[in-house]
């Protein structure tokens, strides 16, 4: 269980008071400059002491990202436009540049906290396979991950149900608040679960995630949900399904005995596909897809120690005849986190087995 502590909202008000006065200290240092190497030296003194002050906090590392996510989209939008007044229409070329970087920041910081953690991807796949008699459609949900179950949790259990799947795989993960508030979100969870109605006919399959509690399976108390609490195996609709324990799913050595029909394994995280696992398709979770993925650099982090391009989307293994499908998920990490995505929508996967032609 991942739990917040009391602190970290005093810990994120003192950060944003303290950095006001540092922005209004830069700013007043850039207007009595008389260079632009005095004024660049101004905002490169606030860039460090938002970086000493994010160390000062020692919040933990999702903390530190949640204080610097604050000093780039807030206080340097702040800053960028303090400095486009200051270079004034004299200098003309510095203001439009400081303009565009604070309008620049803006943006992707609206992007990243209000657009893009409720804009729902669904990604599709079709593989075919001789060892698949009839067609099958499987949906895997990964990192539900949330401590408020609102609009954009009941649309994405209403959109598996419009998928019409035949099997639904759940890949661990599913709400994330302390301990003291379980008991009732998981209650709230159960609630939005039998609402969904989520009933495909061959099925619905869970394992547990790195963050949820031994009690985990409360969660699905009473439901058709079929629990994987220890690695295990069971044939549905003409196809094996192996659902890993966690940490199982983190064991980049873990040996499995091949099957003869098509082989589904499904864990929480990805590790597992570092071993030579002799599964058809192979589905995780975990990595969130990094939550921000920059142009030509991809996720800047994984929590996870597969490949980075191996953190989202579709990989084949053994020579093409297995595939690895790693989902971004459709929440975010919690707690005392950044809540934020960046080019890196949540997603529900939906995977489409044929027969070979």
């Amino acid at each position: 269980m991942v739990e917040t502590p009391p602190t970290q909202t005093h810990v994120l008000i003192a950060y944003n008071l303290l950095m006001l006065a540092v922005d209004a200290a830069a700013i007043f240092a850039a207007a009595r400059a008389k260079t632009v190497g005095g004024r660049l030296a101004a905002v490169g003194a606030a860039a460090f002491a938002a970086v000493l002050l994010c160390g000062a906090a020692r919040p933990g590392i999702f903390g530190q990202m949640r204080l610097m996510a604050c000093g780039l989209f807030v206080h340097g939008v702040i800053l960028s436009a303090a400095m486009a007044v200051i270079a004034g229409h004299k200098r003309w070329i510095a203001a439009a540049a400081w303009g565009a970087t604070g309008m620049a920041l803006a943006v992707v910081g609206v992007d990243a906290f209000f657009i893009e953690p409720y804009w729902l991807d669904v990604s599709r796949l079709t593989l075919r396979s001789a060892k698949i008699e009839q067609p099958l459609r499987i949906v895997a949900l990964a990192d539900f991950q949330t401590d408020t179950l609102g609009t954009f949790e009941r649309d994405v259990l209403r959109r598996v149900v419009a998928e019409q799947p035949d099997i639904v795989l759940l890949v661990g993960d599913y709400i994330q608040v302390d301990a003291e508030r379980w008991d009732a979100t998981a209650e709230q969870f159960r609630r939005l679960w039998r609402e969904a109605g989520i009933a495909p006919p061959s099925g619905v399959y869970a394992v547990k995630g790195n963050i949820d509690p031994p009690q985990w399976t409360e969660l699905f108390r009473d439901s058709n949900v079929h629990l994987f609490t220890d690695t295990d195996s069971v044939e549905a609709a003409g196809v094996q399904i192996t659902g890993l324990s966690q940490p199982d799913s983190l064991d980049p050595f873990l040996r499995m005995a091949p099957a003869e029909r098509f082989h589904i394994v499904f864990g929480h995280h990805p590790d597992y596909a570092l071993s030579d696992v002799p599964a058809d398709l192979l589905l995780a979770g975990h990595t969130h897809g990094g939550q921000v993925r920059l142009p030509l650099i991809g996720p800047l982090l994984t929590l996870s120690n597969v490949p980075r391009s191996w953190a989202a989307g579709v990989t084949q293994r053994r020579g093409g005849d297995s595939t690895l499908v790693v989902s971004r998920g459709t929440g975010l990490e919690r707690g005392n986190a950044p809540r934020l995505r960046f080019l890196c929508r949540p997603e529900l996967v939906v995977i489409q087995l044929q027969p070979a032609k």
